[in-house]
C-alpha cells in the first residue's frame, strides 16, 4: 500500500534559535520512499543535515525570531502488513548478547532501572521468559496507565509514570522500556508514525507516537504497550535509549508552539488525495 505522511509545526520564537530536528523517516526505510520527505522551512533558512550517534537522520537549522514553520510531506510504499511477531522468540542471557545491545539494558534520563528494579522482579519473574514476558510487562503498562492529553508533561519519568498512573505515549514507553531492562532485556525508544489503517472509525486527532524494539532471539521486535494491539502502517523516524536522545525537535532557547499537524494516511496507486489534517493549538 501507498502512505501520504508528513507534519507541518509552527514555531513563535523571540530571538534567532538554533534547533536540531528528527522529523524525517528512518534510514532503514528509505528505499521506501516513493516521494522522500524532504525538510522544508518557511521562511527559508540553511538546513544542515547529520547522523547523530545512533544513526537517526537530524538537522539542524537556526530559526529566525518570530513565526517559523518547518514542515515534510512524502509518500511511502509499504508491506501492508502488521508488526511482526514470533511468540517462540527467546531472552538472550546478558554475556551472549551483541555489544550493541548492552546499552539498553542501562538506566536513562526517563527510565531509572535502578529505582524500578525490585518492582520489575517481584512482579514479572513468574512469567515465561522471552516474548512471554516481554508481552506481560506491555499487558502491565497499558493497564496501569491512563491516556489523556492534559496529562502530558516533557519531564515524566517511567517511575513517576508508574507512580501517577496517567501519561501519552511516550510514558507507556518509557515504563515498558525501564521494566524490560530491569529484567534483563534489551529495550530501546522509537518514535514515528502509526496509522489508523483498520482501526475502527472515529479516528482521533493524529500524532507522532512512540513504542519500542526489545531484543530477542536475536533480532529487534516492535512492541507498542500504548495500543498493545495489532497495528498496520508503522513508520519509524528515529531510535534511542529513551526521548532524551530523540527529541522530534529541540530548541536552544525559548519558544512557543503555534501549530500542530501531524498525517499519515492511505492513498491509492492512481491518485493522491489530500491528507486528512489534524490541527492542535
Amino acid at each position: 500500500m501507498r502512505m501520504r505522511l508528513g507534519c507541518r509545526l509552527t514555531f513563535d520564537l523571540p530571538a534567532p534559535t538554533p534547533m536540531i530536528l528528527l522529523l524525517n523517516v528512518h534510514y532503514s526505510r528509505a528505499s521506501d520512499l516513493e516521494r522522500p520527505d524532504l525538510l522544508v522551512t518557511d521562511p527559508p533558512v540553511a538546513i544542515e543535515a547529520y547522523r547523530d550517534s545512533f544513526g537517526n537522520w537530524c538537522s539542524r537549522v537556526v530559526a529566525p525570531a518570530g513565526l517559523m514553520t518547518i514542515s515534510t510531506d512524502g509518500v511511502i510504499r509499504d508491506d501492508g502488513r502488521p508488526d511482526p511477531a514470533d511468540q517462540s522468540a527467546e531472552q538472550i542471557p546478558v554475556e551472549l548478547l551483541p555489544a550493541e545491545a548492552l546499552a539498553y539494558l542501562l538506566p536513562s534520563r526517563y527510565c531509572e532501572t535502578d529505582v524500578l528494579s525490585d518492582f520489575a522482579w517481584a512482579q514479572f519473574n513468574h512469567e515465561p521468559q522471552g516474548w512471554p514476558r516481554v508481552q506481560a510487562v506491555c499487558d502491565f503498562v497499558h493497564e496501569k496507565i491512563r491516556f489523556g492529553y492534559e496529562h502530558s508533561r516533557p519531564t515524566r519519568t517511567a517511575v513517576e509514570a508508574l507512580n501517577e498512573g496517567v501519561g501519552v505515549c511516550r510514558d507507556y514507553t518509557h515504563l515498558a522500556i525501564a521494566l524490560c531492562r530491569c529484567l534483563n532485556i534489551p529495550a530501546r525508544y522509537c518514535t514515528g508514525y502509526v496509522s489508523d489503517i483498520g482501526q475502527p472509525m472515529p479516528h482521533s486527532a493524529m500524532d507522532f507516537a512512540a513504542w519500542m524494539e526489545v531484543y530477542l532471539g536475536g533480532r529487534w521486535w516492535v512492541f507498542d504497550p500504548r495500543n498493545n494491539d495489532t497495528r498496520f502502517g508503522r513508520v519509524l523516524i528515529a531510535q534511542g535509549r529513551d526521548a532524551a536522545d530523540v527529541p522530534l525537535t529541540h530548541s536552544f532557547g525559548r519558544h512557543e508552539l503555534k501549530g500542530f499537524e501531524v498525517w499519515i494516511d492511505e492513498v491509492g496507486e492512481a491518485d493522491e488525495p489530500s491528507a486528512r489534517l489534524q490541527q492542535a493549538l
